[in-house]
C-alpha cells in the first residue's frame, strides 16, 4: 500500500490537480450547474405526467380533460428543451468570473453566439409534404447543443477577455451610470463576437456538415458518446472519481467536469424515448452514475457507516458512524471520508474503490439484460435517499429498487473485511491509551 500511496502522489496526484484547477473545466462544471436547478423542476412534472399508478391516467384525463398530460408537461419544455441555452451563459458567466471580466456580459453575447450558430430553418411534415419553416430548432438549444453551447461560452469570454486587454473598449466618462457603461464596454467585443461567429456559420454552410452543430455532433459528440456510454468508459469514469477522492480532491466533480455533458444528453434521449413510448437507447445517464457509486456518498460509503454504527467495538469508530449516518441517507459523506479518515487510509481504500466498481457493473449488467429497470431520463435531487432516488429515476420499476438494494448489500459485504480489520486496528489503540 505504501507504494501504492507513493506512485499515486508522483503520477496520479499532479495531474489531478492540474484537472482539479484547470478554469476552464471549472467553468464547465460550473455552468452547467446552473441548469440543474431547471432539469429538476422539469424532472418533478415529467414524473407526475408518468405516476406509475394504475388508473391514475385516466383519473387526471377525467379530471382535466383528454390535454392533460401535454399541458402538465409544458414546463418539461422550457427547462430540459433549453439546456444549452442555459449552459451557454452559465459556461460563459463563470469563464468571466475567473478572467475577471463583466460575466453578465459574456453570458449574454455567449447566447447571442450561440442561436447565431443555430439554424432557424426547420423541416415539418404536414400529410406528406415537407415545408420549411422558421423557429428555434428545439432539438439544437436542448441536450444536442450543450457541446457547441459549451465551446461558444468559453471562446466567447475569451474574445471578451482580448480585446478588453488591448484596450479595444469603449469607455464612458465616469459621470455616466455603471450599467450604461459596462454596455458600452461591451460593444466592441459584443461586435467582434459576432463577426467571428458569423463568418464560422457561412463557413460551415459551404461544407457537407451544413452548421457547426452537425459537425460537432459528427467529429466529437458521436464518439465520446460511444466511449461514455459503454461498460469500460462508466468503469473507467468510476475508477478515475474514486482515485481522486482518494486522495483528497472531489472525485466526482472533477470527472463531471469532462463526463456530465456527455452524460446530460444521454439522459435527454431517455428522456424523449420515454415520452414517446419508444425503447429508451442508454444505460449510462447521470442518474445511473449517481446510483453506481454514490448513493450514500461517493464510495457508497453508507454501507461503511452502517458497520461502524452498530458494529463497531472502537469508540471512535462507533461515535463517527452515529454522526455520519443521517447525512449518509441523504448522499453526503464528508463527516466520514475525512473523520474515519478514508483518504489516503491504506486499509479502508481497498473497499472504497472496490465497492463501486462492482456496484457499476451489477447494476450496468443487470440492466443491459433487463433485470434491472433502465433510467428514464428524470433528474432529481442528489439528497434524495437511495431507494426513492432509485424508484423515481426509473419510472417507478421496482426491479430497480431491489437491484439497488442487492447490490447496496453486496457492497456492505465488501466493507465488511477491511471495516472489522481497522476497527480491530482502532480498538487496539483505545485500549493501549487507557
Amino acid at each position: 500500500m505504501n507504494k501504492i500511496n507513493e506512485f499515486l502522489e508522483k503520477y496520479f496526484l499532479p495531474l489531478a490537480m492540474k484537472i482539479s484547477g484547470n478554469i476552464y473545466l471549472q467553468a464547465i462544471r460550473d455552468g452547467l450547474t446552473l441548469t440543474m436547478p431547471l432539469l429538476i423542476v422539469g424532472s418533478i412534472f415529467l414524473i407526475f405526467a408518468y405516476l406509475p399508478i394504475p388508473g391514475y391516467s385516466g383519473f387526471m384525463e377525467g379530471v382535466f380533460g383528454e390535454l392533460w398530460k401535454s399541458r402538465i408537461l409544458y414546463p418539461v419544455q422550457v427547462t430540459y428543451d433549453v439546456m444549452a441555452m442555459v449552459a451557454s451563459i452559465g459556461v460563459a458567466y463563470r469563464l468571466a468570473e475567473k478572467k475577471r471580466v463583466d460575466p453578465i456580459s459574456c453570458g449574454v453575447i455567449s447566447l447571442t453566439a450561440f442561436l447565431l450558430l443555430s439554424p432557424f430553418s426547420i423541416l415539418h411534415t404536414i400529410g406528406e409534404t415537407v415545408v420549411t419553416v422558421t423557429g428555434i430548432n428545439l432539438g439544437l438549444v436542448g441536450s444536442k447543443g450543450l457541446f457547441v453551447a459549451i465551446i461558444v461560452g468559453i471562446y466567447t469570454t475569451e474574445v471578451v477577455k482580448f480585446t478588453i486587454d488591448k484596450n479595444l473598449i469603449i469607455k464612458m466618462p465616469d459621470s455616466v451610470p455603471p450599467a450604461v457603461g459596462k454596455s458600452f464596454l461591451a460593444l466592441i467585443p459584443a461586435i467582434i463576437t459576432i463577426i467571428l461567429t458569423l463568418v464560422v456559420r457561412i463557413g460551415f454552410e459551404l461544407t457537407s456538415f451544413e452548421n457547426v452543430h452537425n459537425f460537432i455532433t459528427i467529429i466529437l459528440g458521436k464518439p465520446l458518446t460511444i466511449l461514455g456510454g459503454s461498460f469500460i468508459g462508466t468503469i473507467l469514469s468510476v475508477l478515475a472519481a474514486q482515485i481522486f477522492w482518494s486522495m483528497g480532491l472531489h472525485g466526482a466533480t472533477i470527472v463531471g467536469s469532462v463526463m456530465t455533458p456527455i452524460w446530460l444528453q444521454m439522459m435527454d434521449e431517455n428522456r424523449l424515448a420515454f415520452q414517446m413510448g419508444a425503447e429508451i437507447p442508454n444505460i449510462t445517464t447521470s442518474s445511473f452514475m449517481f446510483m453506481s457509486f454514490q448513493y450514500g456518498g461517493s464510495g457508497l460509503t453508507l454501507s461503511l457507516v452502517f458497520l461502524m454504527t452498530f458494529f463497531a467495538k472502537s469508540k471512535q469508530l462507533r461515535e463517527i458512524g452515529k454522526i455520519s449516518l443521517g447525512p449518509g441517507i441523504f448522499n453526503i459523506n464528508e463527516p466520514v471520508i475525512f473523520g474515519t479518515p478514508i483518504v489516503m487510509n491504506p486499509i479502508l481504500l481497498v473497499p472504497f474503490i472496490l465497492a463501486p466498481l462492482v456496484n457499476t457493473t451489477i447494476l450496468y449488467w443487470g440492466t443491459k439484460f433487463g433485470l434491472i429497470g433502465i433510467t428514464t431520463g428524470v433528474n432529481i435531487p442528489w439528497t434524495i435517499p437511495a431507494p426513492i432516488h432509485a424508484y423515481l429515476v426509473s419510472g417507478g420499476n421496482l426491479s430497480t429498487v431491489f437491484g439497488v438494494l442487492v447490490s447496496l448489500i453486496v457492497t456492505t459485504l465488501i466493507y465488511y473485511p477491511f471495516f472489522k480489520m481497522y476497527d480491530e486496528q482502532k480498538y487496539q489503540e483505545e485500549i493501549q491509551g487507557e
